[in-house]
Parts: C-alpha cells; structure tokens; sequence
C-alpha cells in the first residue's frame, strides 16, 4: 500500500480516516495539524507535525489527502491544496469502498468520495472536492474545483457547479440548473432556477 498524511485533524478527518480503511490502497502515516496538538491520537493516528512539514514529506514520496472540512469557506483547503501542489505533492482520488464512481465519469486529483455516494456516468467532479456521505452526482453533471456536496444531497442530470461552492445537506438541485462560482446553500434547500451570483442562499432565495 502507498503512504499518506492527512492535513487537518478535525471531525472531517474522523470520516476520511474511515473512508481511506476501506479504500485498501493506503497506509496512513500520520496527521498534520496545528503545533499545539503535536503527539495526539485520532483513531488509533498520531498527529505528526504541521503543514511545515510537507515538502520534506513530498521528498519520501508520501501522498496527502487534505482533510478538513469546508461550509462557509474554500480557502483553508484551496491554499493547502496549492501548496502541496506547489512542493510536487501528490493529491490522489480517495474512493470509498461503498462509494460508486461511473467508469464513464471523470474525476480529478485531490478528491474524495465518501460512503455510499454515487457518481453517475458522464459526470465530472473537478479537484480537491468533498462528495459527502450518500451525496448523489447525476449523469452530465460539472461540479467545478473545491466543491463540498455535503450528506445526502442530489445534484440532478445536465447541472453545473461552479468552483467553491457548498451545498448543504439534504440539498436537492433540479435537472439542468447552473450555480455559479462561491455560493453557499443552507441546508434542505430546493434549486429550481440558475443562481448566477455569488452568495448565501436557502432555496432558490438569497440570504
């Protein structure tokens, strides 16, 4: 199996550490976190050192999964996403064991399929994206770059996601919608129409 470090140590971490069990194909290493949390344990892994760390680990050939979370904002992950990039890290895809991925979808680096989601055939998921727990990415769909389609949403056939964007949980998004770049959306929510500006929404309302 093939080494990783996971950045970030919160409740998202919990998940992923599952998550990359059940995959088989990678050794957990350890976590990187904040100094002040140097030596503690999340099920069973010992957080190792912080984001300093990651060019001496990129020269051990260790690949990273970024595991924190992301609701109100992309930039913690997108920075840590460039970064790794930038020292020559590998990102890989992390697949669930109960996730299912289309042979005819694609998928980009740094993303990660949670349990029980399902990716249809002929979607497209961008990099360094959450697809939540029982998240469900129909057919033709575009879901841009570090995206966060959170528990049990749907994202309709023929949709498009622009980058950074959340939908929340138990979020539905009707066939053939487009959100744009930067939007939240509140739980529940209910998408019928485009949203074509950045912002907070419930339903199709802006907040």
């Amino acid at each position: 199996m093939k080494d990783i470090v996971l950045v970030g140590g919160g409740g998202h971490c919990v998940s992923c550490i599952d998550v990359v069990e059940s995959s088989g194909e990678f050794n957990i290493i350890g976590i990187l976190d904040s100094s002040d949390r140097l030596g503690e344990e999340i099920l069973g892994y010992k957080i190792i050192g912080t984001d300093d760390m990651i060019p001496e680990l990129v020269k051990k050939k260790v690949s990273f999964l970024i595991t924190i979370g992301q609701i109100k904002n992309p930039e913690p992950r997108r920075k840590l996403f460039k970064k790794i990039l930038d020292t020559g890290g590998n990102l890989p895809i992390i697949k669930a064991s109960t996730a299912y991925l289309s042979k005819y979808a694609k998928i980009k680096q740094g993303t990660i399929l949670m349990h029980n989601s399902f990716v249809n055939a002929s979607a497209e998921i961008g990099e360094n994206c959450i697809i939540n727990t029982g998240a469900i990415i129909e057919h033709d769909t575009v879901v841009g770059d570090n995206c966060h389609i959170s528990t049990s949403s749907v994202v309709n056939g023929g949709c498009f996601v622009g980058d950074n964007t959340f939908i929340g949980s138990n979020s539905v998004v009707n066939q053939e919608v487009e959100i744009t770049n930067n939007v939240i959306l509140a739980s529940l929510s209910r998408i019928y129409y485009n949203i074509e500006q950045t912002g907070v929404y419930k339903d199709n309302n802006r907040r």
